[in-house]
Order: C-alpha cells, then structure tokens, then sequence
C-alpha cells in the first residue's frame, strides 16, 4: 500500500477516535453540571480533592492494566484538565497565588486546578490569605518550602494567624531558562530575575554573560515582562513565562541545583475527606521543662505515627517561647491519628490543626 495512502487511512481513523472522545467529553459534562445542581441543592462543595485524587488514582491503575501504551504519567495532566473543564460548568472557581501569572506559585496553582479556574494574581503572601478571608476567592495557593532555600518563614506565620485550612499541596519541580526577544547571546547587556533565581544561576551567568548587568526584581515573571519590551536584555525565569510573554529560551536549565523543587500549599476553609493517602499538619508549643519536646510528641510514637516535619518557629508572644510546624502521616479522621493528637492536645499548651489533605504525589 502507498504510504500516503496509508498515512490518510489512518488519520481518518484517529479523527473519528476524536470525534468520539469529544462527545464523550461534552457528556461528562453534562453529568458534572447535573452533580453540580445536586451540590446546591444540598449546599455541598463543588471542589472536592479526595474525589478527584480518588479518579486519578483509578484511571492510573486502569490504565497500567491495559498495557500502558499510553503513557501512565500522562493520565493524570490530561483528567486534570478534563475535570477542571467540567467542573467550571458546575461553578466558578476562584484562586488566589503570589502573581503575576507564570510565576511557579501561578504553576503550582495550574498543576493541581487546571486551567479552568479564575485565577486571581495578588501582590504578597498575605494577600492570598486576605483574598480567602474576604470570600473573593474560594482557595489559595502558596509557598511554604524549598529543597534549597528551605522554609518560606512568612507562610508559616500566616498560617497561625488565620483561620484557613490546609486542602492540598503540590510539588514543583524549579527549573530556570535564560530567555529574551533577542536569541542571540551575545548580544545581551542585561539580565533581570529575582534575586533568588539569580543567586541559583550566578555561576552559569558569571562564565557565560560576565559582563552583563544583573538587575533584581520583585519576581521571575515581571523578569518576563520586563525582557519582552528590553532587546538587549534576557531573564532567568520558568518556561511557562516564556510561552506567555513570548520569549525565545537562549538556554536550557542554567541554575546550579538538578534537584530543586518547590511545595506549595493550597488554602481554603473546609479540611476535605480522607484519602487512605494523606497528610496532616498541625502546630503546638511545649511547657518550659526539661523533656518537655520528647512528652509532647510520645504518643505519636505509641500509636505508630509517621512524623515526616517538624520546624520551629517564635512564638512571638514571649522571648525564646516556641511553636512547632509539624507533619505526619495520615488524616485527623483516621482513628490512630484522631487519638494521638488528642493527647498531644491535652499536654500542650497550645494546638491546632492546619489542615488533613491528599499528600502531593
């Protein structure tokens, strides 16, 4: 048979595949609007992470069941979107992250809600909390830690001073692209970044572009912007940012660290179910005794809980007074979990629960 001839029988065949999983696509819509009227109706969430872990984690098992000649690791970005699609038919929802967009907070954000979702940019970190509390936006999404710079202080205090709930987390993997309107290296004068990106990347910068002018701001996707109206200038930013403001990637991967990743946290006000594959994390202090850590967290230990974090922070209420962040393994609703933490409430003077949500994977 002719090979073009051959070619065409089979995209023939691949356009009614198309045409097949579109109508099934508009059906699942159809269903998702009429699950989002029984919602209403009995006034239950629209956005509901154990249910949709719950399907990502089915479809990953059918598929490897099937042979797997779709790639597995594919499953998941592609319902995503699906889901996020069919969800805005049911209602709107709105985000807030630490803009502007294409910075890694809006791609965290992206990662675990889809594209489907109103997105809504804001200035500091607070303001996602602020954005919450106000009810402009139903969740939020923000950093709370890095494989390389460590932990984002700042969230941390947020997170005691609010009455809003972990619901999620998501880790991003943080690679930096040197990029610009001009693709021609040698003709950049300028690099603009946040500081952070440019500390990651001065050693590729100083061998490369020696004599370029390294200029600090507030973050990599106003580098973006700012290099997309500057012909002799470049940034060091994600590649999301690329494709939004137009930039030609000059090079791959500049940053020093191969294994830099980033966990964000989503925020709302409501701890969603149980998983069988959670995370709960919780904050207390201590009494000012000796042994006063090793008690508090003993029955952890005697219930054979998981202690995966814990970081301290100033209380802010007295000098040298402290307060644990700390994760474990499983969910508030799981009864081992349930029990334990009701006697580390009991020895310590202060506790609370951040939040019980699907663990990142």
């Amino acid at each position: 048979m002719d090979y073009k001839k051959q070619l065409e029988e089979l995209r023939n065949k691949i356009d009614q595949i198309d045409e097949q999983i579109l109508k099934l696509l508009n059906e699942r819509a159809r269903l998702a609007q009429e699950v989002g009227h029984v919602k209403k109706k009995h006034n239950l969430p629209i956005y509901v992470p154990s249910r949709e872990k719950a399907i990502f984690e089915r479809l990953e098992k059918l598929n490897r069941e099937l042979g797997e000649i779709f790639p597995t690791d594919a499953v998941k970005p592609v319902f995503r979107e699906i889901i996020s699609a069919c969800r805005s038919t049911e209602e709107s929802i709105k985000v807030a992250y630490l803009g502007p967009r294409a910075t890694f907070t809006h791609q965290a954000a992206i990662k675990h809600f889809g594209q489907a979702v109103e997105y809504i940019p804001v200035s500091t970190i607070r303001d996602v909390f602020e954005e919450i509390i106000k009810e402009k936006t139903d969740f939020g999404v923000v950093p709370v830690e890095n494989t390389i710079e460590g932990i984002v202080n700042y969230t941390l205090d947020l997170l005691v001073d609010y009455p809003l709930k972990i619901t999620g987390e998501v880790i991003l993997e943080i690679s930096l692209h040197l990029m610009g309107m001009n693709p021609d290296i040698k003709e950049i004068v300028r690099v603009y970044s946040h500081r952070h990106a440019l500390a990651e990347c001065r050693d590729w910068l100083r061998e490369n572009l020696p004599d370029a002018q390294l200029i600090e701001v507030e973050s990599t996707a106003k580098a973006a912007e700012m290099a997309k109206d500057d012909y002799e200038a470049a940034a060091v930013a994600s590649e999301a940012a690329a494709d939004i403001y137009g930039l030609h990637i000059i090079e791959r991967k500049i940053d020093r660290h191969i294994h830099n990743f980033t966990r964000f946290l989503v925020i709302g006000t409501q701890i969603p179910n149980r998983t069988g594959n959670d995370k709960t994390t919780f904050i207390f202090s201590v009494k000012n005794e000796v042994g006063a850590l090793y008690k508090t967290l003993e029955p952890l230990y005697r219930h054979g809980i998981n202690m995966t974090k814990i970081e301290s922070r100033p209380s802010k209420k007295e000098a040298w007074d402290y307060i644990f962040f700390t994760d474990i393994e499983g969910h508030i609703q799981d009864g081992k979990v349930e029990k334990a933490l009701e006697e580390l409430k009991n020895i310590s003077p202060f506790f609370k629960i951040l939040g019980s949500y699907p663990r990142a994977h």
